[in-house]
């Protein structure tokens, strides 16, 4: 069986949380505190948040929601006991679509219009993974995950429109059914891949070159398998220009306090 050797991958997601906050961590989640969700992060004015809530039901796969705060409110109450402006270890502003500050604090930036929406993420099923005897790359070589963006349209809503980001786990041949099977399981953080095999198919020039993230060891003979990645918000972002937005840095995500047993069909 492959193995999880992040330093965090046995502490409590509070734990964890309250060293993100205290700025003791900073770095990418991936293979923290086993067993527990994580999620993405997009933070919009409340003039953009029914268009966004509406995008997301209608491409579930990339945007599936976990929770959407009141307007204002910076705590969640239902995922996790969490501070969404302090308690992510590196967060994305943007202004009309352009990535103008990136932070490990995004609570000057807050406002009392601004909405949360906690999407699901692929960091969760890993475990899943991990347990059926899957390879997972970046784990192994303590990277982030690489992400790519797509020519995947999404379903447009209001002024919600973009491509689809994905993330990519190079597997062996004999362990692309057990993938597939471990992560149908589980549609609440992405579910099965949206493609697999040749990147240059759904747009990607350079597997070696991600968009977000790092790249990882592709062997001979294996096979690039790809996921839809809660990062699609930040292509969303860049296409629709939105005033304002707050977003998770990729990769660096919100450990929340619900198993990913709990997300299972």
């Amino acid at each position: 069986m492959s193995q999880n050797t992040n330093p965090y991958a046995d502490e409590s997601p509070a734990a964890v949380r309250k060293k993100i906050r205290a700025g003791k961590i900073t770095g990418q989640t991936s293979g923290m505190c086993n067993g527990f969700a994580q999620a993405n992060l997009i933070v919009l004015p409340r003039e953009y948040a029914y268009d966004f809530l509406l995008f997301a039901q209608r491409n579930p796969k990339p945007c599936p929601v976990l929770e959407v705060s009141e307007a204002g409110d910076r705590l969640l109450h239902r995922i996790a006991q969490a501070d969404i402006a302090t308690d992510i270890p590196k967060y994305r502003i943007y202004r009309h679509g352009v990535l103008t500050d990136e932070v490990t604090d995004a609570a000057a930036f807050w406002r009392g219009d601004l909405v949360s929406f906690l999407i699901g993420c692929s960091f969760s099923f890993e475990s899943e993974l991990l347990e059926a005897g899957v390879a997972v790359r970046h784990i192994e070589e303590n990277r982030n995950v690489p992400m790519y963006l797509t020519n995947l349209a999404c379903d447009p809503a209001g002024v919600m429109h973009g491509n689809m980001v994905v993330s990519m786990r190079p597997l062996p041949p004999s362990q692309i059914v057990r993938a597939v099977t471990a992560t149908a399981a589980m549609p609440r953080v992405h579910g099965t891949p949206v493609h697999i095999g040749d990147p240059a198919a759904i747009g990607i020039r350079d597997v070696a070159k991600p968009d977000f993230g790092e790249p990882v060891t592709i062997n001979p003979g294996e096979t690039p398998v790809f996921w839809a990645c809660g990062v699609t918000p930040q292509s969303v972002v860049m296409a629709s220009k939105p005033s304002f937005a707050i977003t998770h840095a990729p990769g660096h995500m919100l450990i929340t306090d619900v198993r990913n047993s709990l997300l299972k069909n």
